[in-house]
């Protein structure tokens, strides 16, 4: 509930769109957020009822609060966006990037120069980028100084100082790179053709040039010049090559970015994707730290601002995964099917390995920080009230009743802990009966750890559906843990989730890191029993065969197999073979059972 001065600004506050800053008392600007309507925003912060507690702790330090009204909502996108990267409020999302990334130069000279550079001077020249590597802008200097013989020297080109032969052509003129514009030997007309040229290639459009230079090609064999038009046909393959390098999309796809969103419980990766002429140009992705449980429509709508103010793009059409405001010059189009669905699927996988790429880097260089990613994602995916930091499986494993046993496997922070698997015989049950195998298994599991005073786990995992939920729920009535210590039960279909007195399953995405884990745990658990069930059922089959023999004991029966392998060589083996192993008096209990048998 806001104090007496706050409710007070918030009754003054306009109903129009514009950006709003929290103060805290000391005059510390905590937040910056837009809004539609300012009045109705800030008050919402003070009538509901966060879960994030870093949004409650924002909401009890706020004390004074400024508004700026502007006229649309994309003003107020573009002011909050350059208030925070201005600013660095404590609560908002961090969007701040001291990464000088390089561009591509075409010079205001009379013959301009085109070369790379991280530097923007307003002297009237152009720049295209920025790029997101520094390869990517070698590699079509290279192609374009393949192209057309352009100039690299710094000189002042100016009619005058060349029509008085101030200069002389170099090297560069002699290894064919540039056509002499120094003495004069290359029109100024022809050279803004090439330049012009240049532009459309660093645009990604490829046609003008290939369209030009199939004409040469052709003017120039019709003409029996062979030798020309084969290096002209050398530059039209370099074009194509360098072309079909490029992620072509559909040739319709014109100037339009595409943005895509994929989060966790600290991050948000957005990617973007350049397109021209049919092709991508660029691909970049953001990551943005989470303050205040930000949705992902909020995360996308500041990155988009940001990406497209970093990367000076003019397209006017947009790509998204879902509605996003960004005022009514924007064509916000949300793909559902066709080649546009594919580049919006096309953006997303590039999130995705962005986030694992990331996810890899930390595992390696902070792996508290990985592990606390995957505590906070599952207690939030699972509807947890703590972080499932220790976690039991249980599985039953029988074969039509014989032999029942039960395992449990215990995960700490995410991996197995296996010094604390435990087996169990199931011992008050006859017959398959999974559910009382489930009820006995758990109670008796509960029961110990309580007398002995060891830690419970947060979170307990049944491998069943409903029915050895119900169960397993019965021993933690008896014992008194229900409502301490999350359950749920897992059916065949692993991503359903049941949960106590919920008849409607959770389902968890088949992609969630959660899920994985869920497998995990399952499938070790599974592992585990049937590993101990198998060793059951051998042993028991000893016992009705070799240790049953009169004057046979265990050790002699281990002697038998270690040397025969099988109980079946045992049985055929003559006497002497026998007697060599346990003796001719063994041997001859041995034989005379197998011959009554």
């Amino acid at each position: 509930m806001a104090n007496a001065s706050v409710t007070l600004q918030i009754s003054t506050l306009p109903d129009s769109p514009g950006v709003y800053q929290y103060y805290d008392k000391d005059g510390k600007l905590l937040y910056v957020g837009k809004a539609k309507n300012l009045k109705k925003r800030v008050a919402s912060y003070f009538t509901k009822n966060f879960d994030n507690h870093r949004t409650r702790i924002l909401v009890k330090k706020i004390e004074t609060i400024k508004h700026i009204v502007v006229k649309t909502e994309t003003d107020a996108l573009l002011l909050e966006n350059n208030l925070i990267k201005n600013y660095q409020p404590r609560y908002n999302v961090m969007l701040k990037d001291d990464k000088s990334y390089p561009w591509i130069c075409i010079k205001n000279e009379r013959f301009p120069r085109v070369f790379p550079t991280r530097r923007m001077i307003k002297d009237g020249s152009e720049y295209y980028g920025p790029y997101t590597s520094m390869k990517t802008v070698h590699t079509l200097l290279d192609l374009i100084k393949g192209l057309y013989p352009l100039r690299t020297c710094n000189y002042d080109l100016s009619e005058e100082k060349i029509r008085a032969d101030k200069y002389k052509v170099c090297l560069e003129y002699h290894l064919g790179n540039c056509a002499g514009p120094c003495e004069g030997l290359y029109s100024e007309k022809e050279y803004h053709e090439n330049i012009e040229a240049i532009r459309n290639i660093v645009k990604g459009n490829f046609k003008d040039s290939l369209y030009k230079f199939k004409s040469q090609m052709k003017d120039l064999a019709a003409n029996l010049k062979f030798e020309d038009a084969q290096r002209v046909k050398e530059k039209i393959d370099i074009l194509e090559n360098y072309q079909s390098k490029s992620t072509v999309v559909n040739p319709k796809i014109n100037n339009v970015d595409v943005f895509s969103i994929i989060s966790d419980e600290s991050y948000g990766y957005v990617n973007f994707l350049q397109l021209s002429h049919g092709a991508i140009i660029r691909s970049h992705t953001l990551e943005i730290k989470k303050k205040l449980d930000e949705t992902d429509e909020e995360l996308l709508q500041l990155a988009i601002v940001e990406i497209r103010q970093r990367f000076n793009s003019l397209s006017n059409e947009i790509y998204v995964p879902f509605e996003v405001e960004l005022g009514e010059e924007m064509k916000v189009h949300v793909p559902k099917l066709g080649d546009k669905k594919a580049i919006l699927d096309l953006s997303e996988r590039n999130a995705k390995y962005f986030r694992m790429d990331r996810f890899k880097q930390a595992k390696i260089v902070d792996p508290d920080r990985h592990e606390k990613r995957i505590m906070a994602q599952m207690k939030k995916d699972l509807r947890l009230s703590e972080e499932p930091r220790h976690i039991e499986c249980f599985d039953n494993s029988n074969i039509q009743g014989t032999n029942p046993v039960a395992a449990c496997v215990v995960f700490k922070n995410g991996k197995p802990s296996k010094k604390d698997y435990r087996k169990f015989n199931i011992k008050t049950v006859e017959g398959p009966d999974d559910f009382a195998s489930m009820e006995e298994v758990v109670y008796r599991r509960y029961k110990r750890l309580l007398d002995e005073e060891h830690p419970l786990p947060q979170l307990i995992i049944i491998d069943g559906g409903k029915g050895q939920l119900s169960s397993s729920l019965k021993s933690l009535d008896k014992l008194g843990l229900r409502g301490k210590i999350a359950i749920v039960g897992i059916a065949k279909r692993l991503e359903e989730l049941f949960y106590p007195d919920d008849p409607i399953p959770l389902y968890l995405d088949k992609k969630s890191e959660t899920l994985k884990i869920i497998q995990q745990l399952r499938n070790e658990a599974h592992r585990f029993g049937i590993t101990f069930h198998r060793s059951k059922r051998s042993k028991q089959a000893l016992n009705t065969t070799l240790e049953t023999i009169p004057g046979i004991g265990e050790k002699t029966v281990v002697e038998l197999l270690k040397h025969f392998k099988s109980t079946k060589r045992v049985a055929s083996a003559s006497f002497e073979e026998l007697s060599k192993v346990v003796g001719s008096s063994r041997a001859k209990k041995i034989v005379g059972h197998f011959s009554n048998e």
